[in-house]
């Protein structure tokens, strides 16, 4: 709920009410964002506090000490003395501390920090508001700065970076101030370099090439977590990721992070460069490291470099060069036994819980071990054959032996460990019992090569039953609606949705001409 006086504004969400004067950077679009990473903090502490408990079970075993087991008695909105700690590195009206603070048991202390006086005003007044001053501790310090000198003492169990557009410049300070174990919450919003539109801006910003294709978000997904994993790796440390998630216009990643240099090593094998064909769309992944078993040690891990490239010089189904990006992080973008526990132990009272529900359903059932994914338009659309039922072509996958899934970044995804060539073949089996129109089949055209080729055999597109996934099954709700006319990340420090960015978008439609009509006139005066 958003009220608002000629001075000042009142927002409330979950439990928590804060106000503030003049303009806010406020999006209500991101109660999605805020209501995850509460559901995501409170399964992290359980499941940070149970391994504190057994370390230290452990080690008064191995002393000979009576072990008291105590039951865990904390609840949300009261200080816990053994409690983790909490930072918000950018704040802003410090509603998503306050927020953490009344929902989620087991907390010690919240830094709210934010680099703007006003914001760090009004950060405290709302926590006065809000009764949470034995928790929330307003801060006004810049992020990187406030993380550096935390690097080596009183470091924090989950640190929250929330920024507007690139996280990468908070990422060095963030990966020395977590604790050992500790969780890192990381927002992107700056979709645009990341999807492709912008790949020079990506290599500067992130550390690598991003590609336009149809898996774009998933790629950028990829790319923060390898340009986390590189920050980390420079501190003999390491990521892995509990919860990955492309939503409305941001990417946001859930990572622990632990230390072990020989770890570190391993990470090669954890990232690809991406061959992407620009004719049909078709992508292939060469690792920058690979492993190998020691013959004589079986606990022994060698080291190795991949040969390649794993493509030859134009496409070998449509005969189109490819484009290389990169490198990614290509593995396992979740822990399916942590999205399991947020799934099952996540509050319905949270304003979006539905959504939660939904999109934690769909992710449950992606491939871990399949990067990237096609959609069903552009694979029809590629050799202009009608689009097959998404449960016949899911069907066929599974009848050739291999594995399918939907990505909850896309309605029309397809995520398979099937090759290109076996996807393609399928297709053209498709395309044999709904003929293409030849007037369509231009010469050097990708449909015209896929199209000459002879699928290796017939595949069947007999519906099975496990063609249809359980969160299909259940109703829920999986795929979400623009949650707002003209949604999107706003202006920074302004509340910029609905009505608001409807204005805008009016009072700037033909600006551009009349700027260079005014010009015109201008130089014609002269």
């Amino acid at each position: 709920m958003m009220s608002e006086t000629s001075s000042s504004q009142e927002i409330s969400e979950g439990l928590a009410t804060v106000r503030t004067v003049g303009n806010v950077f406020y999006n209500p679009v991101q109660e999605f964002n805020r209501d995850l990473s509460i559901s995501v903090i409170k399964t992290f502490t359980r499941l940070f506090k149970d391994e504190q408990e057994e370390k230290n079970s452990k080690k008064k075993n191995e002393d000979n000490i009576v072990v008291t087991i105590n039951k865990d008695t904390s609840e949300a909105g009261v200080k816990c003395e053994d409690g983790i700690t909490i930072l918000e590195a950018l704040s802003a009206t410090g509603l998503r501390s306050i927020r953490y603070a009344k929902e989620i048991p087991g907390v010690r202390e919240i830094i709210a920090n934010d680099i703007s006086f006003k914001a760090a005003q009004d950060i405290k007044n709302n926590v006065a508001l809000n009764g949470v001053e034995s928790l929330v501790q307003p801060s006004h310090n810049d992020a990187v700065m406030l993380m550096y000198q935390h690097r080596k003492e009183k470091q924090f169990d989950v640190i929250d970076l929330d920024p507007y557009g690139c996280p990468t410049i908070f990422l060095d300070s963030a990966v020395q101030a977590i604790k050992e174990g500790g969780l890192l919450l990381i927002t992107a919003t700056d979709m645009a370099v990341l999807a492709g539109n912008s790949p020079e801006t990506c290599y500067s910003k992130y550390g690598a090439i991003s590609l336009r294709m149809k898996s774009c978000h998933e790629m950028a997904l990829r790319i923060l977590l390898q340009c986390i994993e590189s920050h980390a790796n420079r501190y003999g440390r390491y990521i892995v990721p509990l919860l990955s998630l492309s939503a409305d216009f941001y990417i946001r990643v859930f990572v622990r992070v632990y230390s072990g240099a020989h770890k570190c090593k391993f990470t090669i094998s954890k990232l690809s460069h991406v061959y992407h064909c620009t004719g049909c769309d078709s992508f292939l992944l060469h690792p920058l490291g690979i492993l190998k078993k020691n013959d004589k040690n079986k606990n022994q891990v060698k080291f190795g470099i991949p040969t390649g490239p794993p493509v030859s010089g134009k496409c070998d189904h449509c005969g189109h060069p490819h484009h290389i990006g990169g490198p990614i992080w290509s593995a396992p973008l979740h822990s399916p036994e942590f999205v399991q526990e947020v799934f099952d132990t996540a509050s319905e009272k949270l304003g979006t819980f539905r959504r939660i529900q939904g999109v934690l359903s769909v992710v449950l059932e992606e491939l871990l071990d399949a990067p990237l994914y096609y959609t069903l338009e552009r694979l029809s659309g590629t050799i202009h054959v009608e689009m097959p039922p998404m449960m016949a072509l899911r069907s066929a996958i599974l009848n050739a032996g291999y594995k399918v899934s939907f990505t909850h970044m896309n309605k029309t995804s397809v995520k398979t460990n099937a090759p290109p060539r076996i996807v393609w073949d399928i297709m053209r089996c498709w395309a044999k019992a709904h003929p293409v129109s030849k007037k369509r089949l231009v010469d050097g055209s990708p449909a015209s090569h896929i199209l000459a080729i002879e699928p290796e055999k017939d595949y069947s597109f007999e519906i099975r039953p496990d063609a249809n996934p359980a969160s299909r099954k259940m109703g829920y709700v999986r795929f979400q609606e623009n949650p707002a006319p003209h949604w999107g990340p706003g202006s920074r420090a302004t509340a910029m949705v609905g009505e608001q960015k409807i204005q805008k978008s009016r009072n700037n439609q033909g600006k551009r001409k009349r700027e260079v009509s005014q010009e015109s006139t201008i130089e014609k005066m002269e």
